[in-house]
């Protein structure tokens, strides 16, 4: 039987520290991975890390050349499932993924402990599921709560 293909996305930095503590988790599946910085990809043994432009709500035409970068990403790997553990370049992986047909997740940064990012709260309705690391932030419709990757 053919492993589900995942692509894995995060900014770099602590969303990129967070997302490699799922990696364990992430060893059954087919994974991909995408980031705004490659150099720490390699750092972490991904030579073949997919590059996403740095963007965020201050960098409109930035955010553009992002969101057409993960789409591409999104079309070349054509992934079962996206996950993101953010930021912007995450949220645009979730949405191309959403509009292609892929499963969604998207597990806000534990750096968030007073409320959902705004790609967090992006993410509770366009991801299939949308996960806090904070119990206070969860509520019946998302985000949920499911433990801290911490």
């Amino acid at each position: 039987m053919e492993r589900p293909k995942v692509l894995a996305v995060a900014s770099g930095g602590g969303h990129w520290e967070q997302l490699m503590l799922l990696r364990p988790t992430l060893a059954r599946f087919d994974v991909r991975f995408a980031t705004t910085e490659t150099a720490v990809a390699l750092q972490h043994g991904i030579a073949d890390a997919a590059s996403l432009p740095d963007c965020n709500q201050n960098m409109p035409f930035r955010s553009l050349l992002c969101a057409f970068a993960a789409m591409r990403i999104v079309l070349r790997h054509r992934p079962d499932v996206i996950l993101s553990t953010g930021a912007a370049p995450g949220f645009f992986c979730i949405l191309a993924g959403r509009l292609l047909g892929a499963r969604t997740l998207w597990i806000d940064s534990a750096a968030n402990g007073e409320e959902l990012s705004m790609c967090g709260k992006l993410s509770l309705r366009v991801a299939h599921e949308c996960w806090t690391q904070w119990e206070h932030l969860a509520a019946p419709n998302g985000p949920h709560y499911h433990g801290s990757v911490l």
